[in-house]
């Protein structure tokens, strides 16, 4: 278990990561790929921090050409006594498939 603070080993998504991530498909396309809606949206691993809430770092796979590009893309989500909200808190784009995620 994590130390409360300390960013998670990156793991492939859970269920529960994948609907975060769908949650905020369209505002991650709007920054990622100014506004257009990309046809592969596929979060594919993550990191996460608890704080207060809990903080996600997420890769996910926007397709594209030669070997596709991808968004790294930070979740902060509050916790459930504040309505669980879900922000979009950074995103590093673009990014390579190859490139490893780290917590930013």
């Amino acid at each position: 278990m994590s130390m409360c603070g300390a960013w998670s080993p990156v793991k492939p998504v859970t269920l529960e990561v994948i609907k975060i991530c769908l949650e905020m498909r369209k505002l991650i396309e709007d920054r990622a790929v100014n506004g257009n809606d990309s046809k592969v949206y596929i979060p594919s691993v993550y990191s996460s921090q608890v704080v207060n809430g809990t903080n996600y770092v997420v890769k996910v796979f926007l397709g594209g050409s030669d070997d596709g590009v991808c968004v790294h893309a930070k979740i902060h989500q509050a916790l459930p006594c504040n309505d669980g909200k879900l922000t979009l808190s950074g995103f590093q784009f673009p990014k390579t498939f190859d490139e490893p995620l780290e917590p930013f």
